[in-house]
C-alpha cells in the first residue's frame, strides 16, 4: 500500500497534466453540447474524466493500466446507454449481443476521445509541446467563434487558465528534477509555492479585468472577407454612432440569451404563417437564470424531455386549473431556417401532424417549460415544413386573481428556480421595485405597477445609446442609465423586479402575432356564424420577448408584456382590459416596433464572476500586506533615513535591531530594572532562559562592538543580528510551548 501511495504521490505532475488537460477537454464538450445528442455529450465527458482517473490511480505497466482502461469505457459505454434508455438489459434475451449492437456508433465517440487524450499525454511532453497545442486549441475556438454561431469567449479563457496552471505544473516538475535537495525544502513548506502560483493568478485576473476596452487594431479575416464582398455582417455591432452602436445585426428570433443589449436592424424577411382562429403570441423557449447580463442556457441536469407521440396530451403540470380555450395552429415555414423549438400559443397541448404525417420521432416536450423542442440532428437537419398543434389558452379571471395575496398564490411550494436572483444584483434595482409596487397589496397589483411603471417612464428603440452605460447588470443600467431600448430590456426588468418581489416569473422569447390576412375565408367565417380563422404572417421583424408571472397551482403561468407599443392578445373570462394589455398604437408604428435582434455571436461579453474577482483582490491585498510585513524593518530604516536625511550605517541599524529583540524579550515576560546595563540584563536573562543563552551572548557582543568599539560593524554582520534574533524567538516559542 505505501508503495502505490508513493507512485501516486511521485507521479503528482502527470496528475495535474492530466487536470489542465482534461479542463481543456471539457471546453470542447461545452462546445459540442447544443450540437450533439446529450447521450454522446455525457458519454465523452466521462470518457474524459474516466480514462484520466485510471491513468492517476493506476502507476502500473502500460498493458495493465491498457486492459484496466478497456474495463472502464466499456462500463461507461453500459451506464450512459442504460442511462438514456437506449440499451435496456434483458434477462430473457442475450443482452450482450443487444449491449454490442446499441453501442454503434457512440463506442467511435469513446475510443476517439481516449486516442486523443493518450496522444496528448504522450506529446505535450514539454513547454513548446503545451504552447502548441493551447494555441491550437484557441485558434480553433477563435475560428469558431467567428464562423459559426457559437461563442466561446468563456471557453478560451478557461483554455488559458488551463495552460498558465500546466506551465506552472511543469516549471515544479522540473524544478524537482534539477534540484531534488530545493525541492524536499518546498515538500516541507508547500505553502510558499501555492502563496506566489495564487498572487500571480490573481494578479492576471485583476489585471485583465480592469484592462481597457479599445476597438481592435486590425480587422478579423471573416469581418474583412464579408466587408470585401460588401455583405452585412450578421448578428454583431460596431462601436460609434449617436446611438452608441452602429447597427449591423438583424431582428430575428435569437440564439444566444446570454449577453443581451447592443442595437440591430429591422429585417422583414418572412418566417412562418399561422393559420388559426386566436391571435396570439407565438412562445418559443423560456429562460430562469440571470446572470447579470443575460439568460443563461439550462444546465444538462435540467433538460428533461418526454416523448411526444401523435394526438396525445402533454404533460404541463403548471398550466394552472382555470378554464381554457382550445385553439388549433397550422404553421407553414416560409424559410429553410432550423429552429430548436416549435412555436405555438401558450399552452400547447398536443401534436396533430408534422409534414402531414402522424408518425414522427424528433419531437422531444420539456414539460416545465411548456417547450416543444425539434430534435435537429446532424444525420437529419431538416425543419418542418408544416405542423398542426392544439393550445389550451387559459381565460384569465382577472376580477378574482386581482384580490388574491400572496398566502393564498403561494401556499405550497415554488420552483426556486423562478425566483433567482445574482448574489451581486444591484440594491437600487430591489428598492426602485419595492417603491412602484409600495400601495399595492397583492402580486397581481404589483405586477400591473411594474408593467405600467416601465410601458409609460422608457421609450422603445432599436438602437440604445449604450454610451451610457456604466453598471455591469443589465437590468440596472437599463433602469437608471440607458432608459431605452427594445424587449429583451423592458422583459428582464419586469421578470427580474417581480422576482425581488417573491413574486416566480421567466423570460420568454418567441414572435409577436405578426400581420393578419384579411380574405374569402374570413368574409365566410362571418357569414356563417362561425369563429373567423385568420392566417398570419410572422417575419424576423416580429421576433418577441415578454414576461410569464407564476400565480399560483390554480392560474399558472400568466403572460405580461412591459414593451411600450406592444398589445398582448391575452384571453379574460370578461372584455376588460387586464394588466398583460397595453393601449392600441397606430398599425404603422407598431409594424416598426415588432422586433427583436438576434444576438451578437461575434462579440460576447463575457465577464468574470465578481466572487472570482474579489477573491483575486482579497488575495493581492494580503500579500501586500504580508510583504509589508516581512519587510517592515527595512521599511522602518528607510523611514529613519528621510528622517535624518542620510542612510544609517551598519552600527546604527545593529542598536535598532537590538532596541527592537528588547522589546519583545520584555513581551515574553523578561523583565529590565530601570538603572540595569544591557550586559547586567542579559547575564540574568541567561539565567533564566538558558536555552537561548548563546544567542544572547552574541546579540550583546554585537551590541557593545556597535555601540562602544572604535572598530564598525560591517554591512553582513549587522543582518547577522537579525538572523540570530529570529532563532531565538523560535527557541523561546519552542520552550514555550
Amino acid at each position: 500500500m505505501r508503495t502505490w501511495a508513493g507512485k501516486v504521490v511521485g507521479s503528482w505532475y502527470n496528475a495535474f497534466a492530466l487536470l489542465w488537460i482534461v479542463m481543456i477537454g471539457m471546453q470542447w464538450v461545452a462546445y459540442t453540447e447544443p450540437i450533439w445528442f446529450q447521450e454522446t455529450t455525457s458519454l465523452v465527458a466521462l470518457t474524459l474524466i474516466g480514462i484520466s482517473l485510471v491513468e492517476i490511480i493506476f502507476p502500473i505497466k502500460q498493458a495493465y493500466r491498457f486492459v484496466i482502461k478497456a474495463i472502464v469505457l466499456l462500463f461507461i459505454l453500459y451506464y450512459v446507454l442504460s442511462s438514456y434508455s437506449i440499451f435496456s438489459p434483458d434477462e430473457e434475451s442475450s443482452w450482450l449481443i443487444e449491449f454490442v449492437l446499441a453501442t454503434n456508433p457512440y463506442i467511435w465517440f469513446s475510443v476517439s476521445t481516449w486516442v486523443m487524450l493518450e496522444c496528448i499525454i504522450r506529446l505535450a511532453v514539454n513547454a513548446k509541446r503545451i504552447l502548441v497545442f493551447v494555441g491550437l486549441n484557441i485558434l480553433a475556438m477563435g475560428i469558431l467563434d467567428s464562423f459559426t454561431v457559437a461563442v466561446l469567449w468563456e471557453e478560451v479563457a478557461w483554455i488559458v487558465f488551463a495552460a498558465m496552471g500546466w506551465l506552472v505544473c511543469l516549471h515544479l516538475r522540473r524544478f524537482q528534477l534539477k534540484f531534488p535537495q530545493g525541492w524536499k525544502r518546498l515538500r516541507r513548506n508547500p505553502l510558499k509555492v501555492i502563496a506566489n502560483v495564487v498572487v500571480i493568478f490573481a494578479l492576471i485576473i485583476v489585471a485583465g479585468v480592469n484592462m481597457p476596452e479599445v476597438p481592435p487594431v486590425l480587422t478579423d479575416p471573416y469581418t474583412a472577407w464579408v466587408n470585401y464582398r460588401g455583405d452585412v455582417i450578421p448578428a454583431s455591432s460596431t462601436p460609434g454612432g449617436e446611438g452608441g452602436l452602429n447597427s449591423a445585426s438583424e431582428s430575428g428570433y435569437s440564439r444566444q440569451d446570454n449577453s443581451l443589449g447592443g442595437g440591430f436592424n429591422y429585417d422583414y424577411s418572412p418566417v412562418m404563417t399561422i393559420t388559426t382562429t386566436e391571435r396570439s403570441y407565438w412562445r418559443g423557449e423560456t429562460r430562469d437564470e440571470y446572470s447579470g447580463t443575460g439568460w443563461e442556457e439550462p444546465s444538462t441536469s435540467r433538460r428533461q424531455f418526454d416523448e411526444v407521440e401523435s394526438g396525445n396530451d402533454l404533460e404541463n403540470g403548471d398550466r394552472g386549473s382555470i378554464q381554457t380555450r382550445e385553439v388549433t395552429q397550422t404553421v407553414s415555414m416560409l424559410n429553410d431556417d432550423v429552429y430548436p423549438v416549435l412555436f405555438g400559443a401558450y399552452a400547447i397541448r398536443q401534436v396533430q401532424a408534422i409534414n402531414g404525417e402522424t408518425e414522427f420521432n424528433q419531437l422531444d416536450w420539456k414539460s416545465g417549460q411548456a417547450e416543444l423542442h425539434w430534435d435537429s440532428n446532424p444525420r437529419e437537419l431538416s425543419y418542418p415544413s408544416t405542423y398542426t398543434i392544439v393550445s389550451e389558452v387559459p381565460l384569465v379571471p382577472v376580477e378574482r386573481l386581482i384580490g388574491e395575496t400572496h398566502e393564498d398564490l403561494y401556499s405550497s411550494s415554488v420552483n426556486d428556480n423562478y425566483l433567482q436572483v445574482p448574489n451581486n444584483f444591484p440594491d437600487r434595482v430591489v428598492n426602485l421595485a419595492e417603491e412602484i409596487t409600495a400601495e399595492a397589496e397583492t402580486p397581481y397589483e404589483k405586477v400591473g405597477l411594474l408593467q405600467e411603471y416601465l410601458t409609460t417612464n422608457f421609450s422603445y428603440t432599436n438602437n440604445p445609446n449604450l454610451s451610457l452605460k456604466q453598471s455591469t447588470d443589465f437590468v440596472d443600467s437599463f433602469l437608471f442609465e440607458i432608459q431605452e431600448g427594445y424587449c429583451d430590456y423592458f422583459s428582464t426588468a419586469l421578470v427580474m423586479m417581480a422576482r425581488s418581489l417573491d413574486i416566480p416569473a421567466r423570460w420568454v422569447k418567441g414572435y409577436a402575432p405578426g400581420q393578419a390576412a384579411f380574405g374569402e375565408d374570413m368574409a365566410l367565417s362571418q357569414a356563417t356564424g362561425n369563429t373567423p380563422t385568420l392566417s398570419y404572417t410572422v417575419t424576423n421583424a416580429d421576433a418577441h420577448s415578454w414576461a410569464e408571472v407564476y400565480f399560483g397551482e390554480e392560474y399558472g403561468w400568466i403572460p405580461v408584456e412591459a414593451t411600450p407599443g406592444f398589445n398582448m392578445p391575452l384571453l379574460t373570462e370578461q372584455s376588460e382590459p387586464d394588466l398583460a394589455e397595453t393601449p392600441e398604437v397606430e398599425e404603422e408604428e407598431q409594424e416598426e416596433e415588432l422586433a427583436e435582434p438576434v444576438q451578437n455571436t461575434e462579440s460576447s461579453d463575457f465577464t468574470v464572476s465578481p466572487i472570482v474577482i474579489w477573491a483575486a483582490g482579497a488575495v493581492l491585498a494580503a500579500w501586500a500586506g504580508y510583504m509589508l510585513w516581512r519587510n517592515r524593518f527595512s521599511l522602518h530604516f528607510y523611514l529613519l533615513r528621510l528622517r535624518i536625511g542620510k542612510p544609517l550605517t551598519p552600527d546604527q541599524k545593529v542598536v535598532i535591531e537590538t532596541e527592537r529583540w528588547i522589546r519583545s524579550f520584555r513581551r515574553k515576560g523578561f523583565k529590565r530594572s530601570e538603572h540595569e546595563t544591557l550586559r547586567e540584563s542579559v547575564q540574568r536573562w541567561e539565567s533564566e532562559a538558558p536555552q537561548v543563552a548563546g544567542e544572547l551572548h552574541s546579540l550583546l557582543k554585537q551590541f557593545e562592538m556597535a555601540r562602544y568599539s572604535p572598530s564598525h560593524v560591517e554591512e553582513n554582520e549587522w543582518q547577522d543580528v537579525q538572523r540570530i534574533a529570529g532563532q531565538m524567538k523560535k527557541r523561546l516559542r519552542t520552550a514555550r510551548a
